[in-house]
């Protein structure tokens, strides 16, 4: 079964993708529908009810709903993320790890400019954000926006070291490792072989895919180009773990500014938004093309022509059978 659809074209392997990705999509709905109702006493509707309502009479989140909606977080994340491309790449390649790119060890200083990429652009990464706030959006939009605000907030209470580190395993660790596999690993290199002329549009065709998928649209710019940021990263290197660790820093910076807020450790809510000057989101663009540049040329030479080679050597063992 390795290595069985290698021999397709990149378009008819997408397509087995997103098949691939609907049925984990169907089987996760069928769990929360018919299995975990029973297993829980909840549903994923009553969980949120009784959040919403917990949130309305100031009052705090029981841990069971909690512990219940991080379990469904994380199995949603598993399941829909993580399997489909695991599954993928064992139906694409006989060597699945080369295949997504993750069999080689990354070096020291490319992960330090890969941090130094996600480190650099947030603010200006804030300052798109500010602006795709003032669009025209709906009120039920808005609304539902607010709705995913409370869920994160109370996702993200932490009174103890414990639940920091469930919710860096949660928030950071398990989507960095998932979504990377997901988006970078399987829907950017697929769109790259499609178009192989433009990597750099099928690099930002995978992150509007990326933005997209979350639902979010009052942030669907700054997570877009946060894809393209981790896209850009993978895409220069050929090496996923660098592009896991560019997701896991943003994602686990925010988990760690949220509670060094709650334990009155800082002063300013990460959560909430303060206007970015442009001067300043204007010096982030620049520091951040800066470290792409130097990211370019510190990552392995060739290493781009490597893979490249990886996939032509692929095909050739596909027309050999």
């Amino acid at each position: 079964m390795t290595g069985r659809l290698k021999q397709y074209p990149p378009s008819l392997q997408f397509a087995a993708f997103v098949g691939l990705f609907l049925l984990f999509l169907i089987l996760y709905v069928f769990f929360l529908a018919f299995v975990f109702p029973p297993i829980s006493g909840y549903s994923l509707t009553t969980l949120q009810s009784e959040l919403y309502a917990a949130q309305e009479a100031l009052q705090p989140v029981s841990p069971k709903v909690l512990g219940y909606l991080k379990l469904t977080q994380f199995l949603y994340t598993l399941v829909v993320y993580l399997l489909p491309p695991v599954f993928f790449a064992f139906l694409v390649a006989t060597r699945p790890g080369n295949w997504l790119r993750i069999d080689r060890k990354p070096r020291f200083l490319p992960v330090i400019l890969a941090f130094l990429i996600m480190l650099v652009a947030l603010p200006f990464v804030s300052y798109t954000g500010d602006w795709n706030h003032t669009w025209p959006f709906s009120p039920e939009l808005r609304k539902m926006e607010e709705q995913t605000e409370t869920l994160t907030r109370v996702l993200l209470n932490m009174p103890n070291i414990s639940s920091l580190l469930i919710n860096l395993i949660i928030i950071a660790i398990i989507p960095a490792i998932a979504e990377e596999f997901f988006f970078r690993g399987v829907i950017q290199r697929l769109f790259i072989k499609m178009m192989p002329q433009m990597p750099w549009l099928a690099v930002f065709i995978a992150a509007i895919c990326f933005s997209a998928i979350h639902m979010q649209w009052m942030d669907f710019v700054p997570r877009l180009l946060l894809g393209f940021l981790l896209g850009a990263i993978y895409y220069l290197s050929g090496n996923l773990w660098l592009s896991m660790l560019g997701h896991f820093l943003n994602n686990g910076l925010q988990v760690v500014m949220v509670y060094l807020y709650q334990a009155k450790m800082i002063k300013t809510d990460p959560m909430t938004s303060t206007p970015t000057e442009w001067y300043i989101a204007a010096i982030s663009l620049a520091l951040t093309i800066g470290a792409i540049w130097l990211f370019d040329k510190q990552t392995t030479p060739g290493e781009r022509e490597h893979n490249h080679r990886d996939d032509f050597n692929d095909n050739i063992e596909s027309i050999g059978k």
